[in-house]
């Protein structure tokens, strides 16, 4: 069955706005159903046999997929090579994702960021249906 991208993106999204293992996300590749659950949601929990189907696959959170860190060494390198060292020391300490937003934006690179994170979390995304035999409707 064909999987509408949006749909898997959209649980992409869910598993990834939280710490790792703390969302879920389901798809079963014979429905196109996809289960969610949460530690934070005692209502949305997915069924016990859903985890042993044959046909079901736990949708990736964003660091399973190298687009946390790796990702913004990528960028760092592309983009504004000087800065290495110092992005590094920003993701050593707390609140380090707003204060590497804060120097891409002192340097007016901010949405460029966006654009390229956007880019490459569909790209792998897809790059991970392909892997996991998932057809794509969109």
């Amino acid at each position: 069955m064909a999987i509408k991208f949006s749909d898997i993106e959209h649980a992409f999204f869910y598993v990834s706005s939280a710490p790792m293992t703390a969302k879920t996300a389901i798809l079963c590749k014979e429905t196109g159903e996809i289960f969610y659950a949460s530690d934070y949601d005692d209502e949305n929990q997915i069924p016990e046999e859903i985890y042993f189907r044959e046909d079901c696959i736990e949708i990736p959170h964003r660091n399973d997929l190298d687009l946390g860190r790796n990702l913004v060494f990528e960028f760092v390198e592309q983009y504004m090579p000087e800065d290495f060292e110092r992005v590094r020391e920003i993701l050593r300490r707390k609140g380090a994702y707003g204060k590497y937003k804060d120097l891409l934006e002192d340097r007016n690179i901010l949405q460029k960021w966006y654009d390229f994170e956007n880019a490459r979390q569909t790209e792998t995304l897809r790059e991970w249906c392909e892997d996991n035999e998932i057809a794509l409707n969109g």
